[in-house]
C-alpha cells in the first residue's frame, strides 16, 4: 500500500509535468496579444525563488540515498529529487522564454510580500529551507537516524514549499504556472502526509 502511494505522488505529480510541458508559455490578453510577465510579477518571483528551494530539496535527496539502505526512504528520496529537478527545470525556462532574469535583486519571496521575513541565515534562504549546517549533519549520520533527520528536514522544506506554491496559485497570472503550482501543494501535502507515517514508524515525529 505504501509503496503504491508512493508511486501515485510520482505519477501525480508526472502527470502536471507533461500537461505544463504541453502549453506554451505565453498566455493570450483580452486583445488576443501575447502577455509576457514582468520581472517583478508573482510569476517571476515564484518561478526564481521555487527554483532555488526544489534545488536544496534535489540535494537533500542526494544526501539521503548515500546515507541509507531502506529502500522506502531511497524511493522517496528518488521521487522527490527527479520530480523536483524536472519542475526546477521547467521554471527556470519559462525565466528564459520570458527573457526575464533568474536572479533578483529584491529578497526572495518579495513576490509574496514576505521580503522582510526573519531567515534562519546560513544557506537558510526561505522558509522550510534547511541551514548548511543542517545539510552537513545530515551527510555525517548513517542509518536510521539519517532517514528520521532527512524526514523532518523534508517535511519543514516541504510546508515551506506548499506555503510557497499557495502563493502562486493566488497571485500568478499565468495559467500553466498557477497549475503547475496547485500540483506542487497536492503533492507535497500527499508527501507530508507519507513522511508523519514513516516518521511515526521509526518512533519519530516532525518537529
Amino acid at each position: 500500500m505504501r509503496q503504491a502511494q508512493a508511486g501515485w505522488i510520482a505519477g501525480a505529480a508526472a502527470a502536471v509535468l507533461v500537461a505544463a510541458g504541453a502549453v506554451t508559455y505565453a498566455v493570450a490578453s483580452d486583445s488576443g496579444s501575447p502577455r509576457v510577465p514582468t520581472a517583478d510579477s508573482a510569476d517571476a518571483g515564484f518561478a526564481r525563488d521555487m527554483a532555488v528551494h526544489h534545488q536544496q530539496a534535489v540535494e537533500m535527496s542526494y544526501i539521503v540515498r548515500d546515507r541509507t539502505r531502506d529502500e522506502e526512504v531511497r524511493r522517496l528520496a528518488y521521487d522527490i529529487a527527479q520530480t523536483q529537478a524536472n519542475q526546477r527545470g521547467m521554471l527556470l525556462g519559462w525565466l528564459d522564454l520570458w527573457e526575464l532574469p533568474k536572479v533578483s535583486a529584491k529578497p526572495p519571496m518579495s513576490w509574496m510580500g514576505m521580503g522582510n521575513a526573519p531567515s534562519r541565515g546560513d544557506g537558510s534562504l526561505m522558509p522550510g529551507m534547511a541551514t548548511d549546517d543542517e545539510l552537513a549533519r545530515l551527510g555525517r549520520l548513517s542509518g536510521r537516524d539519517a532517514e528520521v533527520y532527512f524526514l523532518k528536514l523534508m517535511t519543514e522544506h516541504h510546508k515551506g514549499g506548499v506555503h510557497m506554491a499557495e502563493g502562486c496559485v493566488s497571485a500568478c497570472t499565468v495559467e500553466v504556472e498557477k497549475e503547475l503550482a496547485q500540483g506542487m501543494v497536492e503533492a507535497q501535502q500527499s508527501e507530508i502526509d507519507l513522511m508523519a507515517d514513516m516518521l511515526a514508524e521509526r518512533g519519530a515525529e516532525a518537529s
